[in-house]
Order: C-alpha cells, then sequence, then structure tokens
C-alpha cells in the first residue's frame, strides 16, 4: 500500500476557518448595511458605502451579494431575525406580565431597524425591481411577529376578537415607530404602552367569572 499524501485533503482542512471568515464578513456586510440605510436613507446607500463601512473591498461584498437590492432585502432580514430571537429570549418561558410584553414589542418599531426597514419600504415604492421582494419580506417578518406576540400574551385566538386585538397591538407599535423618527415621544408612548396593556388584559382573560 502506498503512502496517502496529505497534502490532498489540505483544502478541507482549511475550509472551517474559511468558511468562518466568509461568513463573518457576510454578518459585517449586512450589518453595516442596515447602519447605512437607518442614517442616510436609500440614496446614500451604496454598496461602495456598505463596503467601506464594513471594512471590505466592494468586491469582497459583491462577491456575497451580487446586487445592491440582494444586499439591503437581506440586511432587513437577517436584523429582524435577531431582533425575533431577542425578544422571544426576553421570556424565555413566555410572560405573564402583559405590559412587558406590549413594551418589548413597541421596543421592535423604535430602533435602528425599524427607521432601515421604513428607507427600504419607501424605495420599494418607486423600484420596480424591488418591490415584490420587500413585500414578501414584510409579510414573512409580519407572519412571524404576529406569532411570538400570540406566544407571549398566550393568546387563544379561537376566540372571537382575540386576533384582531393582537393585530392591532402590532399596527399600533408601528404606528409609534414611525412617530419617534422626528421626535422623542418616550413619554406618550408610556402611557399607550400601559393602556394596551389595559386592553390587552380585558380581552385576553376572557369574561369575569360571575359564579360569586
Amino acid at each position: 500500500m502506498g503512502v496517502v499524501n496529505m497534502t490532498e485533503t489540505d483544502p478541507v482542512v482549511d475550509r472551517g476557518p474559511k468558511q468562518d471568515r466568509s461568513r463573518a464578513t457576510r454578518q459585517r456586510l449586512l450589518q453595516a448595511a442596515v447602519s447605512c440605510l437607518a442614517e442616510h436613507g436609500w440614496a446614500g446607500s451604496t454598496v461602495s458605502v456598505v463596503a467601506e463601512r464594513a471594512g471590505v473591498s466592494r468586491g469582497a461584498a459583491q462577491h456575497h451579494f451580487r446586487t445592491r437590492e440582494d444586499l439591503f432585502t437581506a440586511a432587513v432580514e437577517y436584523v429582524a431575525e435577531e431582533r425575533s430571537l431577542a425578544l422571544r429570549a426576553l421570556f424565555p418561558e413566555g410572560a405573564a406580565d402583559r405590559r412587558a410584553v406590549v413594551a418589548a414589542v413597541v421596543d421592535l418599531y423604535t430602533g435602528p431597524l425599524f427607521r432601515a426597514a421604513l428607507h427600504l419600504w419607501v424605495a420599494a415604492s418607486n423600484e420596480d425591481q424591488l418591490r415584490p421582494r420587500v413585500t414578501e419580506l414584510e409579510a414573512r417578518v409580519g407572519r412571524e411577529t404576529h406569532r411570538i406576540a400570540v406566544d407571549l400574551l398566550r393568546a387563544d385566538e379561537t376566540v372571537p376578537g382575540v386576533r384582531e386585538t393582537v393585530q392591532g397591538l402590532l399596527d399600533m407599535a408601528r404606528g409609534l415607530g414611525l412617530a419617534n423618527l422626528l421626535t422623542d415621544d418616550t413619554g406618550r408612548r408610556d402611557r399607550v404602552v400601559a393602556q394596551w396593556a389595559s386592553l390587552l388584559d380585558e380581552v385576553l382573560s376572557g369574561p369575569a367569572d360571575l359564579t360569586d
């Protein structure tokens, strides 16, 4: 039997670290893209600007994302998934305190993710190539956020009106996030969160026990 030439296996040995570097580069690009979109809007966020912010070459950026549209839709999706995971992690066993859940949901719509997503929506309204991709992305993110809210609130959507109430919470949170783009509305937002938590307690707890 001949001696095995170990150099033939070297590329396999190197593949792990190389893949790790590739994943790290991709993540830096996604994070840089979201930051650029939130700060500069669609018009000011080019692949070159994102690549420079991420500390990689334009060629490296285009290796991971063939087009500008690929980069920014992937970036918003990436951070949306991260925020969904973070929301679940706040309440690993569910949450009895509905006000805390409402506040956490509202926080989803008042950070840089929402600002970046808003710029992407505006761009999609004028870009035929971008619109269907953003529409599909937002529908998927919306469904996931709704599922998380239902789980955390322990809501029974078989009860009439419960599904609409949970969706109303998400629509309200989105509106508060939009208002937050122009001015810090923390005080009013806290009062609205308290009112919505009270409303949810009434709707989700069901009719009062009248057996006494």
